[in-house]
């Protein structure tokens, strides 16, 4: 179907965990023991936009496109946007002037960075005369609405990686790709203030001190461990299940899977994804988790695009990137070097 031809990288400005943490969290050792180094934050007044048009010209520049030569551009942005009301995939179009190009504005959490392929296939489907696209996923955290290491279990980073998408590639082809969601866990992590039911936050709130998201998972288990633990459990088999279907999709054995990308979480979660499937840590992203943060939607294809880059990948390997996102949603699409 199609095959990424290149990719473009833009990051916030680097910051040392270690010095910065106790800027955000009263328990800094805590954040330290996820195994994050660096992280990166935007300079103030550097939108998720600019970041995305940064990484969008780096890949185009990369294969040789011009802006003018894309069918179709894709943005996957798993915060905030600049603005409400307001498409963030054409802000990005005309951040990279182009007059006129089909565009699409992908907006579920982290997954929209690897689902978005899926749905990338669905149009190559449809419109046989759609032969190239631009594919960016961006992060950027708002941190009046959030603060960047209480969302969850990761330190979150300001970043974009672009991949162009031609049809027919014959590198790094896309497979398949499967998702489902329990919608039991649908307000988990989500940003309480700013949206239609309490757009304003109340009188002394502030990101920097709310309640951390992990309070309204342990809230929504009655803070049992019995019942924790089961989800947990069960959190686990579902992304062993996810990818199982997307090889099943595929019509692949899982076990010929050579990689697999999770979020930028820490290392001991990427590597609770990646054993079933018998993927030692130095063919998942767990390092490149420690130097990056979590990037939100951008996180998958930053790993298949950094190991591509460095020659860490061979033709034939097979790919999963995979994870969990908001929604609850669990999610998977395979990539064929």
């Amino acid at each position: 179907m199609f095959g990424i031809a290149g990719f473009g990288y833009a990051f916030g400005a680097d910051e040392d965990v270690r010095e910065v943490a106790a800027d955000y969290v009263p328990d800094p050792e805590r954040i330290l023991r996820m195994g994050y180094r660096t992280f990166h934050r935007a300079e103030d007044g550097v939108t998720g936009t600019e970041l995305a048009a940064r990484a969008g010209r780096a890949a185009l520049d990369r294969v040789g496109l011009a802006p003018a030569d894309l069918d179709l551009l894709v943005v996957a942005v798993s915060e905030l946007p600049e603005y409400l009301h307001w498409d963030s995939s054409a802000a990005l179009a005309r951040e990279l002037k182009i007059d006129r190009v089909q565009t699409l504005l992908l907006t579920e959490g982290c997954a929209c960075g690897v689902t978005g392929l899926g749905t990338v296939a669905g149009t190559l489907a449809v419109q046989p005369e759609v032969e190239t696209v631009l594919f960016v996923a961006v992060n950027r955290v708002s941190e009046f609405h959030r603060n960047r290491m209480t969302v969850n279990t990761a330190v979150h980073s300001d970043g974009a990686v672009a991949a162009v998408l031609r049809r027919g590639h014959p590198r790094n082809r896309w497979l398949a790709t499967h998702q489902f969601t329990d919608p039991e866990f649908c307000d988990w992590f989500r940003t309480d203030y700013g949206g239609a039911v309490a757009p304003v936050p109340p009188p002394g709130w502030s990101a920097a001190t709310a309640p951390a998201g992990t309070e309204r998972v342990h809230a929504h288990f009655d803070k049992s461990p019995r019942r924790l633990r089961a989800f947990v459990d069960a959190l686990a088999a579902r992304s062993a299940e996810v990818i199982e279907r997307a090889c099943e999709r595929a019509g692949v054995d899982p076990g010929e899977l050579t990689h697999v990308f999770a979020l930028n979480e820490s290392a001991d979660a990427i590597a609770d994804v990646a054993r079933p499937f018998g993927i030692p840590p130095e063919r998942t992203n767990a390092g490149l988790a420690a130097a990056h943060g979590h990037m939100g939607a951008a996180d998958q294809l930053l790993a298949l695009g950094r190991c591509w880059d460095a020659g860490e990948l061979a033709p034939g390997d097979l790919a999963a990137l995979t994870g969990t996102s908001i929604g609850m949603r669990w999610y998977c699409s395979l990539i064929r070097v």
